[in-house]
């Protein structure tokens, strides 16, 4: 019986190999090559972005049976449990987004002025028949079969070609106590993958020539006295030797003190460690590097990041259920986070938090601003990665910079190689763009196959179990070698 995982953060960075059928069990994964230990404490796993990417296929033993509801999108519905009649089976949603927010507590999106959208929506073609040659029975199998072996309460499966077809699933609860079934509709806190949409905005101030890559990022950030060897490139692609101010043990209690507390980017500064390489001298993966990028955005259009990030991704896209956590309204009921621990004859979940708008919570969603601000449905995270992923958002030169750029961290022999806001690793023989992330009770992984051109995504409401585990499957699956 594995250990259970430890509740103290740990510095974000690229994952180590595990066993075959291992959880992610929260222990320090050990240094990447060429990532910087540092004397500092490690940090909190409740404020872990962590770029959780490659895991092995394997499971370890479970439950015999899923015995929750499971809802397919596009395809027929599994029975509910049994034992529970409830829940009842789960009505298909299909692959749409749904366009109508919930009624929220939270405040809208601020009204301050902002730029024209530098893009315009990119719809995807429409085939008479979305679901023909889609392996259903499959995917539906391999969801169903990862979560019962695992244990974990439940997940929310995205799958989009570039032809236009779409399928998606959800299995297991979105909260346990009061039974209210996962469904395709369901929210998650992207936590890392958030990354790739702040990315994303600096890539189109590059291309509108208000920021260069290689120009100090002091020029944007004056009030952080940045070493000026520190370029936007840097920033970016985690060579800029800055350690993750969530590595700092002290910001646990800080954070857990006054969840409900608004974090700003100064005070999140406050946290960093002091000791620092040379830049450019090392690859370290470090949620610090996006929390100064939200800045940067905001220096330089004079607008909150989350009102670029809505005017140049979300709204182009047409991502109706997603949002920037802590400025604007949810637009969709989100999963509770629970932690996974295995007892004798399968596994328990305890929630690390209470079912709220803000997942997990807003001190740690606000501390994080650019590294780990947007939540959204599986849909969505997909249809993000496909138009990201294949140069679709940003254009074809910037498309080239962004993973050429992985260069510098394959040179300094990283575990998962890293370009401009983007993992590059290669799955199951496939060549695949995207990023992974992880907060104490969700954890994700969001890809796109530029070669088969598909999109994946896949996200959960624990922490424990790494669902790249998943991906492999679903990639055996869609993109067979």
């Amino acid at each position: 019986m594995p250990n259970p995982p430890s509740e103290r953060s740990q510095r974000p960075r690229e994952p180590h190999a595990r066993r075959p059928g291992t959880p992610a069990t929260g222990r320090p994964p050990g240094h990447a090559a060429g990532s910087l230990k540092t004397p500092a404490g490690v940090g909190l796993a409740i404020v872990a972005l962590i770029a959780v990417g490659i895991a092995f296929a394997g499971f370890m033993g479970g439950p015999a049976h899923d015995p929750n509801s499971v809802a397919i999108a596009g395809a027929t519905t599994i029975p509910s449990d049994p034992a529970s009649a409830s829940d009842g089976p789960v009505v298909p949603t299909g692959a749409a987004s749904p366009s109508a927010p919930p009624a929220s507590a939270e405040p809208g999106p601020t009204s301050t002025p902002s730029p024209a959208p530098t893009a315009t929506p990119l719809p995807s073609p429409s085939p008479r028949d979305p679901l023909v040659g889609v392996p259903v029975a499959r995917l539906e199998k391999a969801v169903n079969s990862w979560r019962a072996k695992t244990g974990i309460p439940g997940l929310s499966v995205a799958i989009v070609w570039d032809d236009g077809r779409a399928w998606a699933g959800a299995a297991g609860k979105a909260d346990i106590a009061s039974k209210r079934a996962m469904t395709t509709g369901t929210g998650f806190a992207f936590a890392s993958v958030s990354k790739m949409f702040t990315s994303a905005v600096v890539q189109d101030l590059i291309r509108e020539g208000k920021v260069h890559l290689d120009q100090p990022a002091a020029d944007f950030l004056p009030e952080f006295r940045l070493d000026r060897r520190i370029t936007v490139r840097m920033l970016m692609d985690h060579r800029s030797s800055l350690p993750d101010f969530f590595s700092n043990a002290k910001i646990d209690r800080a954070l857990q003190r006054h969840k409900n507390a608004t974090w700003t980017a100064a005070q999140a500064w406050k946290y960093v460690p002091k000791w620092r390489p040379t830049p450019g001298s090392i690859y370290d993966y470090s949620n610090t590097n996006y929390l100064l990028l939200g800045r940067l955005v905001e220096h330089v259009t004079g607008n909150p990041l989350a009102v670029e990030i809505r005017n140049r991704v979300l709204d182009p896209l047409e991502l109706n259920t997603a949002w920037y956590q802590g400025a604007e309204t949810p637009r969709a009921e989100g999963a509770t986070p629970y932690r996974v621990t295995r007892v004798r004859g399968g596994s328990r979940a305890t929630p690390v938090a209470k079912p709220s708008t803000m997942m997990p919570f807003r001190s740690v969603v606000t501390a994080a601003g650019g590294a780990g601000s947007i939540a959204g449905t599986a849909t969505d995270a997909a249809r993000f990665v496909q138009a990201y992923g294949s140069g679709r958002l940003q254009g074809p030169k910037m498309y080239r910079e962004m993973v050429e750029d992985s260069k510098f961290t394959k040179a300094m022999h990283a575990i998962v190689t890293y370009g401009l806001g983007i993992q590059v690793i290669t799955i199951e023989g496939q060549k695949t763009l995207g990023h992974s992330g992880r907060y104490l009770g969700y954890q994700n992984t969001v890809r796109y196959l530029p070669q088969r051109g598909i999109a994946i995504a896949i996200l959960t409401n624990q922490s424990t179990w790494d669902p790249a585990i998943l991906l492999h499957e679903l990639i055996r699956i869609v993109a067979p070698k």
